[in-house]
This record gives structure tokens, C-alpha cells and sequence, in this order.
């Protein structure tokens, strides 16, 4: 069941993703959850309240997902094969999250975004370290440029994605498994 909350986040980064963050008022986010745009105010600060929920959450989630990836699997290949399982569906599900992080990033409070910076810098290191087991010869400074690169690849969805869903999830799997395997 969704909260009330997730539907605010939810219809907010759809909306941003269409509008951008500027673009769209505390009435239109209203409006789209059906309720009066004050009503807004009884979950949230504001807009930039909503907007910083928003990525730090999906921030976190990444992280904790990752970690508990990493974790469930068997050896180091499994992890990394679930590594990317699991950022693929998040990007084909999570669209407009990603268009708003890389669109309206500049409209986040600098404590939100500090934050998201933080927690994302974390996210990267899971898979550093796995692809380092992985490639014990590989230094820090090109894992960590080649996990960036395939988080590029694989976020590239809301613009890339000309075939459905399913056919790209197969694309940016082998894909990524291909670049960070070699």
C-alpha cells in the first residue's frame, strides 16, 4: 500500500522529470495527487523538502540494496552480476528520478545535496571493491572511472531506452557485464 508520502515523491518526480523542478508549482503537484496544493504542506516543508526526500531516499535505497547485494552472494562474480541486475531495474523503473537528479540538481539545499553526494559516493564503493576483488591487478582510480562509466551506460535509460523495457534490461546487463568483467 502506498503512503500518501510515496505518492506525493512519486507524482513530484514524474512531474519534474516532464516540467523541471522549476516548472512546476505546489498547486500543479496538488492538482496531480488530487488534493489542494496546501494540503502539500501537511507532508512536506516545501517543494525543495519534497525534491530532497526525494534523492536522498532513492540514494539510500541504492545503497542499502547494494550493500545487502553484496552480501547475499555466493562469491564476488554473483555479486557483481547482482550489482547490475539490480541497477538496471532500478534505472528502467526509475526513469524520472534520474532526469530530475541530473536536470535539478542545483535546486537541491546544499545539506540534501552533500547528502546524496555522500551516500552515492558509498554506493560507488560497493561496487569498486567488488570489481577490485574481481581484477586484483585494477587500481582505485580506474575502478572507480570504469564504475562511473558503466553507471553512465546503465542511467543513460530515459534517453536511450528505444526499445522496451525488457529488450533494454537485456541490452544494459550484457552490456555492463561485458565492460566491468574484461
Amino acid at each position: 500500500m502506498t503512503t500518501r508520502r510515496e505518492q506525493i515523491l512519486d507524482t513530484a518526480a514524474g512531474l519534474f522529470a516532464q516540467h523541471g523542478f522549476h516548472g512546476v508549482s505546489i498547486a500543479d503537484l496538488g492538482a496531480a495527487c488530487g488534493f489542494s496544493g496546501p494540503a502539500l504542506y501537511k507532508h512536506f516543508r516545501g517543494k525543495q523538502a519534497i525534491l530532497s526526500e526525494m534523492l536522498v531516499s532513492i540514494s539510500e535505497e541504492l545503497l542499502r540494496e547494494g550493500r545487502q547485494r553484496v552480501r547475499d552472494a555466493e562469491n564476488d562474480e554473483a555479486a557483481l552480476d547482482s550489482l547490475i541486475a539490480w541497477h538496471v531495474d532500478f534505472a528502467l523503473a526509475h526513469k524520472p528520478l534520474i532526469v530530475v537528479q541530473d536536470r535539478d540538481w542545483s535546486a537541491l539545499p546544499l545539506e540534501a545535496r552533500e547528502k546524496v553526494r555522500d551516500t552515492q559516493r558509498k554506493y560507488v564503493e560497493v561496487w569498486v571493491k567488488v570489481l577490485r576483488s574481481l581484477h586484483p591487478d585494477l587500481a582505485l582510480a580506474p575502478a572507480r572511472a570504469s564504475v562511473h562509466a558503466a553507471f553512465g551506460l546503465i542511467n543513460s535509460t530515459p534517453h536511450s531506452a528505444l526499445v522496451s523495457d525488457e529488450a533494454m534490461k537485456d541490452i544494459l546487463t550484457g552490456m555492463a557485464l561485458r565492460a566491468l568483467r574484461v
